[in-house]
């Protein structure tokens, strides 16, 4: 590649100017994605340390979103279980989601392409039931807990959106770097479609099976956002202490 663009160097000077500036610029941009990594993790202007950065600022947000959700299952089951007064279903709207079992498996599944795609296809499942959870437990007759935990899921809320926005940040980035492909048909931000959870969960206010059901199913997704996200950075970014 570089004998070639050598080699086009020396031939431009009988084209005119901006045909030859806009030859070479392109070539430099097919050299730059074709050649990823172009440049040590340590090296001045290196993209890699951008990546890097935007990774750990997800990471971060999905660690304290599974330790906002581990507390307020933790406080919903104290207050409930002791006195046995709510079953719940333990079945999860996001069942329809394939995920990876372990470690090993989202490690080879397509790598960073369809493992970008789980992510935020688990984060855009959990839109409307939090909604829903929050206007639910905000009017819940438990008030004590209800004021809490309605504040809590409201938070868990707002934890998703951000997070669902970072993540589609990192795939763009992914994407311009040449790490993905363009095609990638992962789910933005802003996407607008028919959630899940409408038809599993029934119409009406949840009941406080639902509540427990739904805070279970959260801990759980959202473990598996905090844990994907560290198997894609690593998968991406290999040279970094993973």
């Amino acid at each position: 590649m570089q004998v070639f663009k050598g080699f086009l160097e020396l031939n431009v000077v009988h084209l005119p100017v901006w045909m030859a500036a806009l030859i070479l610029a392109c070539l430099d941009h097919c050299i730059r994605v074709d050649t990823f990594p172009v440049c040590s993790y340590s090296q001045a202007g290196c993209p890699l340390p951008l990546l890097a950065d935007v990774f750990d600022r997800v990471i971060q947000q999905s660690s304290k979103m599974h330790a906002a959700s581990s507390d307020l299952h933790s406080e919903y089951e104290r207050y409930f279980l002791p006195s046995r007064k709510i079953i719940g279903k333990r079945k999860c709207h996001s069942y329809g989601i394939p995920t990876p079992d372990d470690k090993e498996n989202a490690q080879n599944l397509g790598v960073r392409e369809q493992l970008t795609e789980v992510i935020l296809r688990l984060l855009r499942a959990w839109t409307d039931p939090l909604s829903r959870l929050y206007r639910s437990m905000s009017q819940g007759q438990n008030k004590d807990l209800n004021l809490s935990g309605s504040d809590k899921a409201l938070e868990m809320s707002e934890m998703v959106r951000e997070l669902r926005e970072g993540v589609a940040k990192v795939a763009e980035k992914m994407k311009l770097l040449g790490v993905i492909r363009n095609s990638v048909g992962y789910i933005t931000p802003h996407h607008s479609g028919p959630s899940a959870a409408v038809s599993f969960y029934k119409q009406g206010e949840l009941d406080p099976g639902d509540h427990q059901d739904l805070l279970y199913c959260f801990k759980r997704d959202s473990n598996k956002v905090k844990n994907y996200l560290r198997i894609l950075k690593c998968t991406t970014l290999p040279g970094l202490d993973c």
